[in-house]
């Protein structure tokens, strides 16, 4: 437990890489329930454009979020 708290006190032990699946997760589901509301609020005034955002979003919202997650990792890959 000691060499595990001094190793994360002198920056060899990385938090980033264990929290970005579940940043991933909740970016999705916020992305996926953004672009259904959005499909559903087009759809109920008979907006042809907010209806697109919403399907835009529903799908390219989640790609969009795994590439910003990638992005962040990049910088905390461990050396092998």
């Amino acid at each position: 437990m000691e060499k595990w708290w001094r190793d994360f006190h002198a920056f060899r032990i990385f938090i980033t890489p264990k929290v970005m699946p579940g940043v991933f997760w909740i970016g999705v589901a916020i992305a996926v329930i953004s672009g259904i509301l959005t499909v559903i609020e087009g759809a109920v005034a008979r907006d042809g454009r907010t209806l697109f955002f919403g399907l835009l979003t529903l799908f390219l919202g989640p790609l969009f979020v795994r590439i910003l997650c990638e992005f962040v990792m990049v910088f905390f890959r461990e050396k092998e």
